[in-house]
């Protein structure tokens, strides 16, 4: 069960860092100022915020001429749903 807990707290916190990431780099492009690199977005949708980071890109319509962010959000939630699957079927 705390696995579980873990897992969900994990999520939420990971996701709403991408969402807030992907945001700032909106408001920093807008703005002409310095920004988060690239490399530091996809990283954050692979280590699992790829939910936060694509409704981002959707709301701020940011990166969506990029392909390699689409496939960064569509390999990690491959990735991340087989691991959570591959959980639940070990705790069923």
């Amino acid at each position: 069960m705390y696995l579980v807990t873990g897992i969900c707290i994990y999520m939420a916190v990971i996701n709403l860092i991408a969402f807030c990431a992907f945001g700032i780099d909106k408001l920093k492009a807008k703005m002409d100022r310095w920004r988060i690199p690239e490399k530091t977005l996809i990283s954050l949708m692979a280590v699992g915020g790829f939910i936060g980071g694509f409704l981002a890109m959707q709301l701020f319509r940011h990166k969506t001429k990029h392909p390699q962010f689409y496939a960064a959000a569509l390999i990690s939630a491959l990735f991340w749903g087989g691991i959570l699957f591959a959980i639940y079927k070990k705790m069923t």
